[in-house]
């Protein structure tokens, strides 16, 4: 079977859960070689404390077509991902697709709190997650990135650039910085690595049906419909699966430099390339919350899935 990345080397940093292990996935089934990373392992777990593992994100990446190759590392510490680099150097003499997830978060930030409200200790903490290791990352890759033209960078975050430009009240100051610096940082990246005729945007999922989400409400994929009865707007929620198409979509995409600096979501590439999630629908999520959440209009679905 002819796959699109064939050939290609990715390197999916947070690769452990969540939007991650989708985006992996989605590039072993176009045929890539995908670096699996994280801190979650087989005989450890990060501070998330959650079963979900690196060795089984790139075993799902090999049974989908590709080849997974998972590698535990801590992304806040330069030694650790300069070595990771290293070795896909010496391996393969290049890097295709850099994919900064690394997150872990989601236990520090604190709904509806202000600034002076939160704990200091945690969120500077989250930022160190959320910004620093995307940083350290970039740093030690994007040599290897631009020695062959057409590499790609994709920064993953939540909330596009028109919808982060308004304070996110709701989520607090932490996680609104953390968020919104991802934005700046593909934008900048954008600018530096375009002479190399490399690509870097940065990308949100809509609402998704992670594992800790799934937890959170009870269900499982199968029968995460059954939210719906009690939350509406859960409806227009997607799996992993449908952010991962769109980095393949992406990755695969050889006018893919049309989207540099761009700030992109699942939903809207999804009416471009024409990709759907894992159920045949299209959800577009980001445009849902503007027009209808935020409008204060009835839930309804229709025109948005």
């Amino acid at each position: 079977m002819s796959r699109a990345l064939t050939g290609k080397i990715a390197l999916v940093a947070g690769a452990t859960r969540g939007a991650g292990r989708g985006v992996a996935v989605a590039l072993g089934a176009e045929g890539a070689t995908v670096y699996c990373t994280g801190r979650s392992t087989r005989s450890r777990r990060s501070e998330m404390d959650r079963p979900e593992t690196i060795e089984e994100t790139a075993e799902r990446v090999t049974a989908a077509g590709g080849e997974g190759i998972a590698v535990p590392v801590d992304h806040l510490d330069p030694a650790q991902v300069a070595e990771l680099v290293g070795r896909i150097d010496k391996k393969h003499g290049r890097l295709d697709v850099l994919v900064n997830d690394i997150w872990g978060g989601d236990r520090l930030f604190e709904f509806g709190k202000t600034l002076w409200e939160q704990s200091l200790e945690d969120g500077l903490h989250m930022l160190r997650l959320a910004i620093d290791t995307h940083a350290i990352t970039s740093h030690s890759a994007l040599p290897l990135l631009i020695r062959e033209p057409g590499g790609l960078v994709i920064e993953m975050t939540d909330g596009t650039a028109e919808y982060n430009a308004k304070y996110r009240k709701e989520v607090g100051f932490f996680y609104d910085l953390a968020k919104s610096a991802v934005i700046r940082m593909a934008l900048a990246q954008s600018e530096e690595i375009a002479p190399y005729g490399a690509t870097a945007l940065s990308l949100t999922p809509g609402w998704l049906r992670s594992e800790a989400m799934l937890d959170n409400y009870g269900v499982a994929e199968e029968n995460w419909r059954d939210v719906t009865e009690k939350v509406p707007n859960f409806a227009i929620s997607e799996s992993p699966t449908f952010v991962g198409r769109a980095v393949a979509a992406l990755a695969a995409d050889p006018d893919r430099a049309r989207w540099n600096g761009a700030s992109l979501s699942s939903g809207g590439l999804a009416q471009v390339y024409g990709f759907t999630d894992a159920d045949g629908s299209r959800p577009d999520a980001w445009r849902y919350i503007v027009e209808v959440v935020e409008a204060g209009r009835p839930s309804d679905v229709t025109g948005y899935r």
